[in-house]
């Protein structure tokens, strides 16, 4: 059972089920409860789930702030608001993946087809922001081995 002292956030996740985060100002770690919402039939035993997954918060800064640049270019490029913006997918492992910078500038020029400005400052700058980037992989959880 939870401990009822606990201050909790509840979310709805699916139909019939919930959530309940307890918050990280009053234990040490935060843990997710699940139950069900009062007034419906089924009652499941409560358990009690804790993930634990390794990510690298700098490099999720450094992202986060590349996409926010990405789109401000993009609406810049194409003269709309964000949510006008074309739908591109500029994957930035994709870039990473390629052996230079060249390849990188063809492969961004390919996504930048339909843009009738002139877009080169645009694929300079991306280029000059990718390079030193870590890839991403798929996090590991706790005491798993990188193969």
């Amino acid at each position: 059972m939870s401990d009822p002292d606990l201050p909790r956030r509840t979310c709805y996740l699916t139909k019939g089920t919930m959530a309940a985060v307890t918050s990280p100002e009053t234990t040490p770690q935060p843990r997710v409860y699940f139950q069900t919402p009062p007034g419906t039939e089924e009652e499941v035993p409560q358990k009690q789930g804790r993930v634990t997954v390794k990510y690298d918060r700098k490099e999720l800064r450094r992202r986060l702030n590349l996409e926010e640049w990405i789109v401000s270019q993009l609406m810049n490029l194409y003269d709309c608001e964000e949510d006008e913006v074309p739908e591109l997918e500029i994957d930035v492992d994709e870039l990473l993946d390629l052996p230079n910078d060249v390849e990188r500038a063809i492969r961004v020029k390919m996504l930048l087809v339909d843009c009738y400005k002139p877009n080169d400052d645009f694929v300079v700058a991306l280029l000059e922001k990718v390079r030193g980037m870590q890839k991403f992989s798929t996090p590991q959880k706790k005491g798993e081995l990188t193969p």
